[in-house]
Protein backbone atom coordinates (compact mmCIF):
# COMPACT_ATOMS: atom_id res chain seq x y z
CA UNK A 1 0.00 0.00 0.00
CA UNK A 2 1.07 3.36 -1.70
CA UNK A 3 1.82 5.73 2.07
CA UNK A 4 0.19 9.16 1.98
CA UNK A 5 3.49 10.68 3.13
CA UNK A 6 6.56 10.75 0.39
CA UNK A 7 9.81 9.71 1.99
CA UNK A 8 12.58 11.86 1.94
CA UNK A 9 13.87 10.12 -1.12
CA UNK A 10 10.81 10.63 -2.64
CA UNK A 11 10.40 13.68 -2.00
CA UNK A 12 13.98 14.91 -3.90
CA UNK A 13 11.83 14.19 -7.29
CA UNK A 14 8.22 13.53 -8.75
CA UNK A 15 5.72 11.48 -6.37
CA UNK A 16 3.45 9.84 -7.96
CA UNK A 17 0.15 9.55 -6.96
CA UNK A 18 -3.13 8.03 -7.91
CA UNK A 19 -6.01 9.59 -10.15
CA UNK A 20 -8.68 8.56 -7.45
CA UNK A 21 -6.64 10.67 -4.96
CA UNK A 22 -6.32 13.19 -7.10
CA UNK A 23 -10.80 13.58 -7.15
CA UNK A 24 -10.84 15.41 -4.02
CA UNK A 25 -12.92 18.40 -2.93
CA UNK A 26 -11.71 21.91 -2.76
CA UNK A 27 -12.14 23.75 0.78
CA UNK A 28 -14.97 25.34 0.38
CA UNK A 29 -15.92 29.17 0.60
CA UNK A 30 -15.63 31.30 3.35
CA UNK A 31 -18.14 32.91 5.17
CA UNK A 32 -17.02 36.13 3.43
CA UNK A 33 -17.89 34.71 0.20
CA UNK A 34 -21.20 32.95 0.70
CA UNK A 35 -22.57 36.10 2.55
CA UNK A 36 -22.15 38.43 0.51
CA UNK A 37 -24.02 36.11 -2.26
CA UNK A 38 -26.38 34.69 0.38
CA UNK A 39 -25.18 31.29 -0.31
CA UNK A 40 -24.42 28.13 1.22
CA UNK A 41 -22.50 25.06 0.90
CA UNK A 42 -24.05 22.09 -0.12
CA UNK A 43 -22.64 19.47 2.32
CA UNK A 44 -23.27 15.64 1.12
CA UNK A 45 -23.22 14.33 4.68
CA UNK A 46 -26.20 16.08 5.91
CA UNK A 47 -27.87 16.55 2.74
CA UNK A 48 -31.48 15.42 1.78
CA UNK A 49 -30.70 12.02 0.19
CA UNK A 50 -32.54 10.41 -3.04
CA UNK A 51 -31.42 7.22 -4.30
CA UNK A 52 -29.25 7.25 -6.90
CA UNK A 53 -28.46 10.75 -6.45
CA UNK A 54 -24.78 11.07 -5.14
CA UNK A 55 -23.98 14.98 -4.49
CA UNK A 56 -20.40 16.34 -3.83
CA UNK A 57 -19.98 20.05 -2.59
CA UNK A 58 -20.61 22.93 -4.74
CA UNK A 59 -22.04 27.15 -3.21
CA UNK A 60 -25.30 27.54 -4.03
CA UNK A 61 -28.00 29.85 -3.80
CA UNK A 62 -30.64 28.23 -1.14
CA UNK A 63 -33.54 30.65 -1.96
CA UNK A 64 -33.90 29.98 -5.54
CA UNK A 65 -34.18 27.27 -8.62
CA UNK A 66 -33.38 27.56 -11.66
CA UNK A 67 -35.68 25.70 -14.73
CA UNK A 68 -34.12 25.41 -18.37
CA UNK A 69 -36.31 26.62 -21.45
CA UNK A 70 -35.08 23.82 -23.00
CA UNK A 71 -37.70 21.73 -20.78
CA UNK A 72 -41.08 22.16 -20.21
CA UNK A 73 -41.46 25.14 -17.66
CA UNK A 74 -44.83 24.92 -16.78
CA UNK A 75 -45.15 21.48 -16.03
CA UNK A 76 -42.17 21.67 -13.66
CA UNK A 77 -43.49 24.78 -12.22
CA UNK A 78 -46.93 22.70 -11.41
CA UNK A 79 -44.61 19.51 -9.51
CA UNK A 80 -42.49 21.82 -8.08
CA UNK A 81 -45.44 23.85 -6.26
CA UNK A 82 -47.12 21.01 -5.16
CA UNK A 83 -43.88 19.88 -3.49
CA UNK A 84 -43.30 23.37 -1.97
CA UNK A 85 -46.50 23.03 -0.83
CA UNK A 86 -46.33 19.74 1.57
CA UNK A 87 -43.18 21.43 2.87
CA UNK A 88 -44.92 24.97 4.01
CA UNK A 89 -43.20 26.85 1.03
CA UNK A 90 -44.53 29.17 -2.02
CA UNK A 91 -42.60 29.38 -5.20
CA UNK A 92 -42.50 32.87 -6.83
CA UNK A 93 -41.34 32.53 -10.61
CA UNK A 94 -40.50 35.13 -12.71
CA UNK A 95 -43.02 36.86 -15.50
CA UNK A 96 -43.97 35.21 -17.91
CA UNK A 97 -42.28 31.96 -16.48
CA UNK A 98 -45.80 29.76 -16.34
CA UNK A 99 -46.38 30.69 -20.60
CA UNK A 100 -45.56 28.53 -23.46
CA UNK A 101 -42.39 29.65 -24.74
CA UNK A 102 -40.60 28.17 -27.43
CA UNK A 103 -37.18 26.00 -26.81
CA UNK A 104 -34.50 28.52 -25.51
CA UNK A 105 -31.24 28.62 -24.18
CA UNK A 106 -32.37 30.63 -21.00
CA UNK A 107 -33.16 30.03 -17.37
CA UNK A 108 -36.53 30.80 -15.24
CA UNK A 109 -35.55 31.95 -12.08
CA UNK A 110 -37.85 30.46 -9.37
CA UNK A 111 -37.87 32.27 -5.82
CA UNK A 112 -38.87 30.15 -2.79
CA UNK A 113 -40.82 31.54 0.10
CA UNK A 114 -42.28 30.42 3.23
CA UNK A 115 -46.12 29.93 2.76
CA UNK A 116 -47.03 29.29 6.49
CA UNK A 117 -46.01 31.65 9.03
CA UNK A 118 -45.67 28.79 11.27
CA UNK A 119 -43.19 26.98 9.73
CA UNK A 120 -39.78 26.95 11.65
CA UNK A 121 -37.52 25.63 8.49
CA UNK A 122 -36.38 28.38 5.97
CA UNK A 123 -36.63 27.26 2.43
CA UNK A 124 -33.82 25.41 1.08
CA UNK A 125 -33.70 24.74 -3.21
CA UNK A 126 -31.76 20.98 -2.93
CA UNK A 127 -34.28 19.66 -0.08
CA UNK A 128 -36.50 21.11 -2.37
CA UNK A 129 -35.20 19.52 -5.74
CA UNK A 130 -34.67 16.45 -3.49
CA UNK A 131 -38.30 15.93 -2.36
CA UNK A 132 -39.46 16.45 -6.07
CA UNK A 133 -37.19 14.14 -7.84
CA UNK A 134 -38.14 11.57 -4.40
CA UNK A 135 -42.37 12.30 -5.98
CA UNK A 136 -42.08 12.43 -9.22
CA UNK A 137 -38.35 10.55 -10.05
CA UNK A 138 -34.98 11.80 -11.48
CA UNK A 139 -35.71 12.14 -14.71
CA UNK A 140 -38.93 13.98 -14.62
CA UNK A 141 -36.56 16.48 -13.10
CA UNK A 142 -34.38 17.28 -15.47
CA UNK A 143 -33.95 20.70 -16.46
CA UNK A 144 -34.51 21.79 -12.87
CA UNK A 145 -30.96 23.51 -11.36
CA UNK A 146 -29.69 25.21 -8.33
CA UNK A 147 -28.72 28.19 -8.72
CA UNK A 148 -24.62 27.65 -8.56
CA UNK A 149 -22.38 30.19 -7.65
CA UNK A 150 -19.20 30.79 -10.18
CA UNK A 151 -15.63 32.07 -8.66
CA UNK A 152 -13.23 33.90 -10.57
CA UNK A 153 -9.65 32.54 -9.79
CA UNK A 154 -9.77 30.28 -6.78
CA UNK A 155 -12.29 29.16 -4.27
CA UNK A 156 -10.42 28.38 -1.19
CA UNK A 157 -7.25 31.02 0.41
CA UNK A 158 -4.69 28.89 0.69
CA UNK A 159 -0.61 29.99 1.00
CA UNK A 160 -0.07 29.43 -2.42
CA UNK A 161 -2.70 31.29 -4.38
CA UNK A 162 -5.01 33.35 -1.89
CA UNK A 163 -6.46 36.83 -0.62
CA UNK A 164 -4.44 39.40 0.47
CA UNK A 165 -2.78 38.46 3.72
CA UNK A 166 -3.20 41.85 4.89
CA UNK A 167 -7.29 41.60 3.89
CA UNK A 168 -8.38 39.68 7.19
CA UNK A 169 -6.71 39.32 10.94
CA UNK A 170 -4.62 42.35 12.00
CA UNK A 171 -1.61 42.87 10.08
CA UNK A 172 0.25 43.97 12.70
CA UNK A 173 0.47 41.33 15.08
CA UNK A 174 2.71 38.27 13.90
CA UNK A 175 5.47 37.78 12.07
CA UNK A 176 7.21 40.11 9.25
CA UNK A 177 5.69 39.26 5.94
CA UNK A 178 8.27 40.82 3.93
CA UNK A 179 11.16 38.83 6.17
CA UNK A 180 11.14 35.66 7.57
CA UNK A 181 9.63 31.90 7.00
CA UNK A 182 6.07 32.77 6.01
CA UNK A 183 4.33 31.30 3.19
CA UNK A 184 4.84 33.65 1.01
CA UNK A 185 8.25 34.13 1.40
CA UNK A 186 9.71 30.72 0.68
CA UNK A 187 10.75 28.44 -1.83
CA UNK A 188 7.11 27.03 -2.63
CA UNK A 189 5.73 30.47 -2.76
CA UNK A 190 3.96 32.01 -5.99
CA UNK A 191 4.01 35.37 -4.78
CA UNK A 192 2.81 37.81 -1.92
CA UNK A 193 -0.71 37.38 -2.74
CA UNK A 194 -0.82 36.35 -6.25
CA UNK A 195 -0.88 40.15 -6.79
CA UNK A 196 2.61 41.87 -6.99
CA UNK A 197 3.44 45.09 -8.11
CA UNK A 198 6.94 44.72 -10.95
CA UNK A 199 9.03 47.11 -12.59
CA UNK A 200 8.47 46.56 -16.53
CA UNK A 201 11.24 47.88 -18.54
CA UNK A 202 10.86 46.05 -22.25
CA UNK A 203 8.69 48.17 -25.66
CA UNK A 204 5.03 48.36 -25.42
CA UNK A 205 3.56 45.62 -27.69
CA UNK A 206 3.67 46.41 -31.45
CA UNK A 207 0.28 46.96 -33.14
CA UNK A 208 -0.09 47.73 -36.61
CA UNK A 209 -2.34 50.66 -37.74
CA UNK A 210 -5.79 50.88 -38.77
CA UNK A 211 -4.42 51.27 -42.44
CA UNK A 212 -1.82 48.45 -42.16
CA UNK A 213 -5.02 46.26 -41.37
CA UNK A 214 -6.12 45.30 -44.92
CA UNK A 215 -9.13 43.59 -43.39
CA UNK A 216 -10.87 43.27 -39.57
CA UNK A 217 -8.97 43.09 -36.38
CA UNK A 218 -9.34 39.88 -34.85
CA UNK A 219 -11.79 40.24 -31.72
CA UNK A 220 -11.65 38.71 -28.34
CA UNK A 221 -14.25 38.72 -25.50
CA UNK A 222 -14.12 38.80 -21.54
CA UNK A 223 -16.49 38.51 -19.31
CA UNK A 224 -14.78 39.32 -16.06
CA UNK A 225 -14.05 42.44 -13.81
CA UNK A 226 -14.05 44.49 -16.63
CA UNK A 227 -11.13 46.88 -17.47
CA UNK A 228 -9.02 49.91 -16.29
CA UNK A 229 -7.20 52.76 -17.65
CA UNK A 230 -3.59 51.62 -19.04
CA UNK A 231 -1.88 53.37 -21.40
CA UNK A 232 -1.69 50.26 -23.54
CA UNK A 233 -5.02 49.34 -23.40
CA UNK A 234 -7.09 52.59 -23.36
CA UNK A 235 -7.29 52.39 -27.37
CA UNK A 236 -7.22 49.06 -27.85
CA UNK A 237 -10.21 48.03 -25.25
CA UNK A 238 -14.05 48.14 -26.23
CA UNK A 239 -16.04 48.23 -23.25
CA UNK A 240 -19.00 46.03 -24.20
CA UNK A 241 -21.69 45.30 -26.64
CA UNK A 242 -24.43 43.30 -26.67
CA UNK A 243 -28.07 42.59 -29.10
CA UNK A 244 -30.62 42.71 -26.14
CA UNK A 245 -32.24 44.30 -22.55
CA UNK A 246 -30.83 44.32 -19.95
CA UNK A 247 -27.39 45.39 -21.34
CA UNK A 248 -24.65 42.53 -21.02
CA UNK A 249 -23.18 42.68 -17.68
CA UNK A 250 -22.81 45.53 -15.06
CA UNK A 251 -22.18 49.45 -16.16
CA UNK A 252 -22.92 51.36 -13.24
CA UNK A 253 -19.29 53.20 -11.84
CA UNK A 254 -19.34 53.38 -8.10
CA UNK A 255 -18.91 49.51 -8.18
CA UNK A 256 -16.37 49.16 -10.88
CA UNK A 257 -13.50 47.19 -9.27
CA UNK A 258 -11.49 48.68 -11.68
CA UNK A 259 -11.53 52.27 -10.47
CA UNK A 260 -12.51 51.53 -7.54
CA UNK A 261 -10.24 48.64 -6.03
CA UNK A 262 -11.72 48.99 -2.72
CA UNK A 263 -15.47 47.94 -1.84
CA UNK A 264 -15.42 45.37 0.74
CA UNK A 265 -14.31 44.99 4.27
CA UNK A 266 -13.25 47.80 6.30
CA UNK A 267 -12.27 50.93 5.93
CA UNK A 268 -8.26 50.13 5.33
CA UNK A 269 -8.03 51.07 1.79
CA UNK A 270 -6.61 47.67 0.72
CA UNK A 271 -7.19 46.64 -2.43
CA UNK A 272 -10.12 44.14 -2.89
CA UNK A 273 -9.04 40.15 -4.15
CA UNK A 274 -9.28 40.55 -7.47
CA UNK A 275 -9.45 44.03 -8.63
CA UNK A 276 -7.28 44.69 -11.47
CA UNK A 277 -8.69 41.32 -12.64
CA UNK A 278 -9.90 41.95 -16.27
CA UNK A 279 -7.56 44.30 -16.65
CA UNK A 280 -4.24 41.81 -16.31
CA UNK A 281 -6.15 39.42 -18.73
CA UNK A 282 -6.58 42.51 -21.31
CA UNK A 283 -3.00 42.48 -20.70
CA UNK A 284 -2.51 39.09 -21.33
CA UNK A 285 -4.31 39.22 -24.82
CA UNK A 286 -2.73 42.54 -25.66
CA UNK A 287 0.66 40.91 -25.41
CA UNK A 288 -0.35 37.56 -27.24
CA UNK A 289 -1.70 39.54 -29.87
CA UNK A 290 -1.28 43.09 -29.90
CA UNK A 291 -3.37 43.71 -33.32
CA UNK A 292 -6.59 42.54 -31.44
CA UNK A 293 -9.37 44.18 -30.47
CA UNK A 294 -10.43 43.25 -27.11
CA UNK A 295 -13.84 43.15 -25.77
CA UNK A 296 -14.58 43.90 -22.23
CA UNK A 297 -17.85 43.21 -20.10
CA UNK A 298 -18.03 43.30 -16.16
CA UNK A 299 -19.96 40.44 -14.83
CA UNK A 300 -18.15 40.54 -11.43
CA UNK A 301 -17.17 42.36 -8.66
CA UNK A 302 -13.90 42.91 -6.46
CA UNK A 303 -14.31 40.12 -4.38
CA UNK A 304 -15.18 37.28 -7.39
CA UNK A 305 -18.49 35.61 -7.01
CA UNK A 306 -21.12 35.38 -9.77
CA UNK A 307 -24.31 33.14 -9.90
CA UNK A 308 -25.09 31.33 -12.66
CA UNK A 309 -28.43 32.60 -14.01
CA UNK A 310 -26.21 35.84 -14.68
CA UNK A 311 -23.73 34.37 -16.14
CA UNK A 312 -26.05 32.57 -18.85
CA UNK A 313 -28.45 34.98 -19.36
CA UNK A 314 -24.77 37.36 -20.73
CA UNK A 315 -23.82 34.65 -22.97
CA UNK A 316 -26.95 34.21 -24.17
CA UNK A 317 -26.68 38.25 -25.12
CA UNK A 318 -23.72 37.87 -26.65
CA UNK A 319 -25.00 34.70 -27.94
CA UNK A 320 -27.74 36.74 -30.19
CA UNK A 321 -25.34 39.00 -31.37
CA UNK A 322 -22.87 36.95 -32.59
CA UNK A 323 -25.53 35.05 -34.55
CA UNK A 324 -26.88 37.95 -36.04
CA UNK A 325 -23.03 38.97 -37.53
CA UNK A 326 -22.84 35.88 -38.98
CA UNK A 327 -25.94 36.29 -40.56
CA UNK A 328 -25.73 39.36 -41.72
CA UNK A 329 -28.52 40.91 -39.39
CA UNK A 330 -28.68 44.58 -37.70
CA UNK A 331 -27.42 44.65 -34.43
CA UNK A 332 -24.70 42.24 -34.85
CA UNK A 333 -20.53 41.87 -33.86
CA UNK A 334 -17.99 40.33 -34.96
CA UNK A 335 -16.47 37.44 -31.86
CA UNK A 336 -13.74 35.26 -32.45
CA UNK A 337 -12.51 34.52 -29.35
CA UNK A 338 -14.55 34.41 -25.99
CA UNK A 339 -12.21 34.31 -22.54
CA UNK A 340 -14.08 32.79 -19.26
CA UNK A 341 -11.81 33.22 -16.54
CA UNK A 342 -14.57 31.65 -14.02
CA UNK A 343 -16.22 28.74 -12.99
CA UNK A 344 -17.73 26.39 -10.75
CA UNK A 345 -18.34 22.54 -9.23
CA UNK A 346 -21.67 21.10 -10.35
CA UNK A 347 -22.96 18.85 -7.16
CA UNK A 348 -23.85 15.67 -9.89
CA UNK A 349 -22.03 16.24 -13.06
CA UNK A 350 -21.98 12.84 -14.61
CA UNK A 351 -25.59 11.87 -14.74
CA UNK A 352 -29.24 12.99 -16.05
CA UNK A 353 -28.93 15.84 -13.38
CA UNK A 354 -26.43 17.80 -15.03
CA UNK A 355 -28.33 20.63 -16.70
CA UNK A 356 -28.06 21.39 -20.22
CA UNK A 357 -28.68 24.56 -20.45
CA UNK A 358 -25.01 26.82 -20.39
CA UNK A 359 -23.37 24.42 -22.35
CA UNK A 360 -26.21 24.82 -24.74
CA UNK A 361 -25.72 28.68 -25.07
CA UNK A 362 -22.00 28.21 -25.38
CA UNK A 363 -22.60 26.10 -28.21
CA UNK A 364 -24.80 29.07 -30.45
CA UNK A 365 -21.96 30.90 -29.81
CA UNK A 366 -18.91 28.19 -30.76
CA UNK A 367 -21.37 26.98 -34.06
CA UNK A 368 -20.89 30.44 -35.29
CA UNK A 369 -17.20 30.11 -35.49
CA UNK A 370 -16.17 31.59 -31.97
CA UNK A 371 -13.57 29.73 -29.54
CA UNK A 372 -14.62 29.58 -26.00
CA UNK A 373 -11.33 29.00 -23.77
CA UNK A 374 -11.90 28.37 -20.38
CA UNK A 375 -9.63 28.27 -17.06
CA UNK A 376 -9.70 25.09 -15.59
CA UNK A 377 -9.32 26.42 -11.74
CA UNK A 378 -7.14 26.90 -9.24
CA UNK A 379 -7.61 24.31 -6.04
CA UNK A 380 -5.04 21.75 -7.19
CA UNK A 381 -7.82 18.87 -7.47
CA UNK A 382 -9.02 16.52 -10.85
CA UNK A 383 -12.57 17.60 -9.56
CA UNK A 384 -14.43 18.70 -13.17
CA UNK A 385 -14.88 22.53 -12.88
CA UNK A 386 -17.46 24.27 -15.26
CA UNK A 387 -17.53 25.93 -18.35
CA UNK A 388 -14.00 24.13 -18.28
CA UNK A 389 -14.89 20.73 -17.98
CA UNK A 390 -17.25 20.67 -21.13
CA UNK A 391 -14.35 20.44 -23.16
CA UNK A 392 -13.84 16.78 -24.41
CA UNK A 393 -12.16 14.72 -21.80
CA UNK A 394 -9.45 12.55 -22.77
CA UNK A 395 -11.03 9.19 -21.34
CA UNK A 396 -14.21 10.34 -23.43
CA UNK A 397 -16.21 10.05 -20.44
CA UNK A 398 -17.08 13.86 -20.13
CA UNK A 399 -20.88 15.14 -20.42
CA UNK A 400 -19.71 16.37 -23.80
CA UNK A 401 -18.94 14.06 -26.61
CA UNK A 402 -17.04 15.50 -29.34
CA UNK A 403 -18.69 16.18 -32.63
CA UNK A 404 -16.97 16.14 -36.12
CA UNK A 405 -16.03 19.17 -36.90
CA UNK A 406 -18.00 21.19 -34.09
CA UNK A 407 -15.54 23.43 -31.75
CA UNK A 408 -15.14 21.95 -28.37
CA UNK A 409 -14.47 24.25 -25.44
CA UNK A 410 -10.64 24.99 -24.70
CA UNK A 411 -10.12 24.20 -20.74
CA UNK A 412 -6.25 25.86 -20.08
CA UNK A 413 -4.54 24.57 -17.15
CA UNK A 414 -1.23 26.52 -15.74
CA UNK A 415 2.40 25.83 -16.32
CA UNK A 416 5.12 27.38 -13.73
CA UNK A 417 7.53 29.69 -15.43
CA UNK A 418 10.01 26.92 -16.68
CA UNK A 419 6.89 26.08 -18.88
CA UNK A 420 7.70 22.05 -18.36
CA UNK A 421 5.80 21.53 -15.10
CA UNK A 422 2.58 22.48 -13.90
CA UNK A 423 1.84 24.71 -11.51
CA UNK A 424 1.21 23.31 -7.86
CA UNK A 425 -1.97 25.06 -7.79
CA UNK A 426 -3.56 24.16 -11.06
CA UNK A 427 -6.67 21.64 -11.72
CA UNK A 428 -6.15 18.43 -13.52
CA UNK A 429 -7.35 15.77 -14.95
CA UNK A 430 -8.64 14.35 -18.13
CA UNK A 431 -10.79 17.56 -18.98
CA UNK A 432 -7.77 19.68 -18.82
CA UNK A 433 -6.72 19.73 -22.55
CA UNK A 434 -4.30 22.68 -23.20
CA UNK A 435 -1.60 24.47 -20.34
CA UNK A 436 -0.16 27.51 -20.81
CA UNK A 437 2.10 29.63 -18.34
CA UNK A 438 0.06 30.78 -15.49
CA UNK A 439 2.45 31.37 -12.47
CA UNK A 440 4.13 34.46 -11.77
CA UNK A 441 3.06 35.97 -15.13
CA UNK A 442 3.57 39.99 -15.94
CA UNK A 443 0.94 42.14 -17.21
CA UNK A 444 -0.91 45.40 -17.08
CA UNK A 445 -3.02 46.77 -13.92
CA UNK A 446 -4.88 49.91 -13.82
CA UNK A 447 -2.48 52.84 -13.36
CA UNK A 448 -4.59 54.60 -10.72
CA UNK A 449 -4.46 51.62 -8.06
CA UNK A 450 -2.38 52.96 -4.98
CA UNK A 451 -4.08 50.89 -1.93
CA UNK A 452 -3.36 51.64 1.72
CA UNK A 453 -0.89 49.47 2.59
CA UNK A 454 2.68 51.20 3.22
CA UNK A 455 6.18 50.39 2.83
CA UNK A 456 7.75 48.64 5.73
CA UNK A 457 11.19 50.47 5.60
CA UNK A 458 11.21 54.30 4.85
CA UNK A 459 14.47 56.82 5.56
CA UNK A 460 15.77 59.44 4.24
CA UNK A 461 19.88 59.70 2.87
CA UNK A 462 21.40 61.84 0.76
CA UNK A 463 17.87 64.26 0.44
CA UNK A 464 16.67 61.21 -1.08
CA UNK A 465 13.88 59.03 -0.33
CA UNK A 466 14.57 55.21 0.33
CA UNK A 467 12.34 52.64 1.52
CA UNK A 468 11.31 49.25 0.82
CA UNK A 469 8.79 48.29 -2.02
CA UNK A 470 5.21 49.76 -1.25
CA UNK A 471 2.91 46.08 -1.49
CA UNK A 472 -0.19 47.65 -3.32
CA UNK A 473 0.89 50.34 -5.36
CA UNK A 474 0.62 49.32 -8.50
CA UNK A 475 0.73 53.13 -10.27
CA UNK A 476 3.94 51.61 -12.49
CA UNK A 477 1.14 50.00 -14.64
CA UNK A 478 2.31 46.44 -14.34
CA UNK A 479 2.34 43.28 -12.20
CA UNK A 480 3.00 39.70 -11.29
CA UNK A 481 0.10 37.44 -11.13
CA UNK A 482 -0.63 33.88 -10.72
CA UNK A 483 -3.85 31.87 -11.77
CA UNK A 484 -5.26 29.57 -14.24
CA UNK A 485 -7.43 32.54 -14.98
CA UNK A 486 -4.12 33.94 -16.35
CA UNK A 487 -3.36 31.09 -18.41
CA UNK A 488 -6.57 31.23 -20.45
CA UNK A 489 -6.21 34.37 -22.02
CA UNK A 490 -2.98 34.07 -22.99
CA UNK A 491 -3.41 30.87 -24.87
CA UNK A 492 -6.15 32.76 -26.20
CA UNK A 493 -4.21 35.62 -26.85
CA UNK A 494 -2.01 33.02 -29.45
CA UNK A 495 -5.12 31.31 -31.14
CA UNK A 496 -6.32 34.57 -31.94
CA UNK A 497 -2.96 35.78 -33.37
CA UNK A 498 -3.08 33.04 -36.10
CA UNK A 499 -6.97 34.00 -36.56
CA UNK A 500 -5.90 37.62 -36.85
CA UNK A 501 -3.34 36.48 -39.61
CA UNK A 502 -6.10 34.92 -41.86
CA UNK A 503 -8.55 37.81 -41.14
CA UNK A 504 -6.13 40.33 -42.73
CA UNK A 505 -6.40 38.68 -45.88
CA UNK A 506 -9.36 38.06 -45.90
CA UNK A 507 -12.00 40.29 -47.66
CA UNK A 508 -15.43 40.76 -45.98
CA UNK A 509 -17.07 38.55 -43.78
CA UNK A 510 -16.97 34.67 -43.94
CA UNK A 511 -20.24 31.73 -43.42
CA UNK A 512 -20.66 30.26 -40.34
CA UNK A 513 -18.52 27.20 -41.52
CA UNK A 514 -15.89 29.10 -42.74
CA UNK A 515 -15.46 30.45 -39.59
CA UNK A 516 -15.52 27.19 -38.00
CA UNK A 517 -13.01 25.46 -40.19
CA UNK A 518 -9.99 29.17 -39.87
CA UNK A 519 -10.84 28.55 -35.70
CA UNK A 520 -9.72 24.81 -36.43
CA UNK A 521 -6.88 25.71 -38.32
CA UNK A 522 -5.77 28.24 -35.72
CA UNK A 523 -6.30 26.16 -33.29
CA UNK A 524 -4.57 22.76 -34.09
CA UNK A 525 -1.57 25.41 -34.00
CA UNK A 526 -1.36 25.62 -30.36
CA UNK A 527 -3.04 22.58 -28.81
CA UNK A 528 -3.35 18.68 -29.31
CA UNK A 529 -7.31 19.02 -30.15
CA UNK A 530 -8.32 17.48 -33.64
CA UNK A 531 -11.78 17.44 -35.22
CA UNK A 532 -13.20 13.87 -34.66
Amino acid sequence: MESSQPSAQQAKGPTKVSDQSLWRDPVPPSKQYLDAMSARVLDPSTAVPVDGVYPRPTAYIPGRLNISRLFDVPQLLNQLKEVAAGLGWSLIPERGAEEKAERSTTLVQVELTVADATSMRAPDAWALLQNARKTFGIAAMQGVGLEHVLFIRTINPNPFHGPNPFHGPNPFHGPNPFHGPNPFHGPNSYGYSGRAPVAYVGPRPQRRSDKEIAGRRVVVGVLDTGCGKHPWLDHVVKHGFGSGAPPVGYSDLQTDPEVYPDQVGALDGVIDAYSGHGTFIAGLIHQACPDATIVSWRIVGSEGPIVESHLVAALNNIAETVERHRDGVKGGHALDVLNLSMGYYHETPEDLLFDPTMYSVLKRISDCGTLIVCSAGNDGTARPLFPAAFAPWLDGNGPIQQVGSELPVVSVGALNPNTSTDALFSNAGPWVRSYAPGALLMSTLPVTFEGGLQPTNRLEAFSRVRESVDPDDFTGGFATWSGTSFAAPLLAGRIAAHLNDELIEAHGETTREEAVARTWRALVKETDLRPV
